[in-house]
């Protein structure tokens, strides 16, 4: 590749009614001046390719990050919904058997209370038997000692 001291060192023949010499050194000046310009301009693009090509490869580290983020974010809300159902579950089943616990200790109650309320019917009855017999048997020695009058 031509550098721009090859174009300024470059000498050419001179031969019977050739270019103009003062012409041709201004016009390869400028050719040096354009050159050197294409290649600071190459040296420069090329320094910003580097640079993208490190952002770019950034980003894409970046974008991995992210991803493996969200995908731990998803998988960690999955968890936390599996637990919650889970959890809902024992609730529920710890309420159904309170519950149940709860019905069976109300109808214990039930049967006790109906219980008591049967003996002291009997009770009852068995009182009212013996009060009943006891006033008969006082009106007969009433009227029998009524009639011994």
């Amino acid at each position: 590749m031509l550098t721009p001291l090859d174009i300024q060192n470059k000498e050419f023949k001179k031969g019977f009614r050739g270019y103009d010499e003062q012409e041709v050194d201004a016009y390869l000046d400028e050719v040096v001046r354009d050159f050197e310009l294409a290649l600071k301009e190459r040296d420069e693009l090329k320094t910003q390719v580097v640079e993208a090509q490190h952002q770019v490869q950034q980003y894409r580290t970046l974008e991995e990050q992210l991803q493996k983020a969200l995908l731990v974010a998803q998988q960690t809300a999955q968890e936390v919904v599996e637990t919650a159902h889970k959890e809902a579950q024992l609730i529920t089943d710890r309420a159904d058997m309170e519950g149940r616990k709860i019905t069976e200790d109300a109808r214990a109650a039930v049967r006790t209370v109906e219980e008591q309320a049967a003996r002291l019917r009997s009770e009852l009855e068995v009182f009212r038997a013996k009060t009943r017999s006891l006033l008969e048997s006082q009106l007969k020695i009433l009227e029998a000692a009524g009639e011994g009058e």
